[in-house]
């Protein structure tokens, strides 16, 4: 079984930063890549950021300039660097990973439970 565990999120005031984490653990073989997606109230989730293993990344433009994807060494673990942070960033992050499983193989995408974060103005 694989599971991803968010964490980082909180209160922070317009300008400020936050760095949120995301662990996969369980039985797997490889990630692909992961990535970061956010659902504010009201409105459909979004994607913010991703990365390949490899170190291809795509940014949303609301992301672009301001936010920081990256992976750990191990390949396991993803970060999102926000800086700069605005009122309109405020919603539940979730990240999610593209995670490689053998006998027999297969990709499968895994979501964590979400971190929420919240600036205010």
């Amino acid at each position: 079984q694989v599971r991803l565990v968010e964490s980082g999120g909180g209160l922070v005031q317009a300008g400020g930063s936050l760095r949120l984490s995301c662990v996969t653990s369980g039985s797997f073989f490889s990630i692909n890549a992961m990535g970061w997606y956010r659902q504010a109230p009201g409105k459909q989730r979004e994607l913010v950021a991703d990365t390949t293993s490899g170190g291809r990344t795509n940014y949303a433009d609301s992301a672009k300039g301001r936010f920081t994807i990256s992976m750990d060494n191990a390949k396991t673990t993803v970060y999102l660097q926000m800086n700069s942070l605005k009122p309109e960033d405020t919603a539940v992050y979730y990240c999610n990973a593209a995670v490689v499983t053998r006998s027999p193989w297969k990709v499968d995408t895994y979501w964590g439970q979400g971190t929420q974060v919240t600036v205010s103005s």
